[in-house]
Formats: structure tokens, C-alpha cells, sequence
């Protein structure tokens, strides 16, 4: 497991680069990032559903239900013209984000 803050700030990235790759549900999306981390990231439904509630206020993502032949109706998630656009943004920021940090902890090890 990650620190919670490390978590909580990349959650939005996350959920927009797998919505972008399929529309899914709320547990769904939970245990997919748990099964692609190893199981090292392990967000809770307490972290996500208030990320997917502020992705959709930003209008970011969007949702439907999808009636089950047993079971409740689902929620599914999926990405907005915006949230790729935003996606793409927030993908390139990440990647100097790393960089520069990879710099600074280099430049401490020596």
C-alpha cells in the first residue's frame, strides 16, 4: 500500500485513463486498479465514488444505468470529450512530474 495522499492526488488520472480504455462501474474500476497494481493500489470506495462525483461535476465523465438480468441496475462511468482532453493534459503533467522528481532523488543519492 501507497501513502494515502500519493492515492488521493492521482485517483482523477487513474479513473480517467481506465474509463478512457472501457466504461466501467464504481467496484469495478476498484478492482482493476487493485489487479494491474498487484494489489498495491488498493483505493476505497471512500476515496473513489467522491472522485467520480467531482470528475462528473467538472463534466469530465459521464454515466448511465445498465439494467441486469440479476441484480440491481449498474452505474457505469464513462469519459467525456473533456476528460480526453483533460486526460491527455494531466498524462503529460504527470510524466515531467516524475521526471523532475526522478532528478531530484538522483541528484540526493549521489
Amino acid at each position: 500500500m501507497f501513502n494515502r495522499e500519493l492515492v488521493k492526488g492521482s485517483t482523477s488520472l487513474l479513473v480517467l485513463q481506465l474509463l478512457n480504455e472501457r466504461d466501467m462501474y464504481g467496484y469495478e474500476l476498484v478492482k482493476e486498479m487493485a489487479m494491474r497494481s498487484d494489489h498495491h493500489f488498493q483505493i476505497k470506495e471512500g476515496t473513489l465514488y467522491p472522485a467520480l462525483h467531482k470528475l462528473e461535476k467538472q463534466e469530465y465523465i459521464d454515466y448511465y444505468w445498465e439494467n441486469r438480468e440479476k441484480g440491481p441496475a449498474r452505474k457505469y462511468y464513462c469519459i467525456t470529450s473533456q476528460g480526453k482532453e483533460i486526460l491527455d493534459e494531466r498524462t503529460n503533467e504527470w510524466h515531467r512530474y516524475v521526471q523532475v522528481m526522478n532528478n531530484l532523488i538522483r541528484r540526493n543519492e549521489s
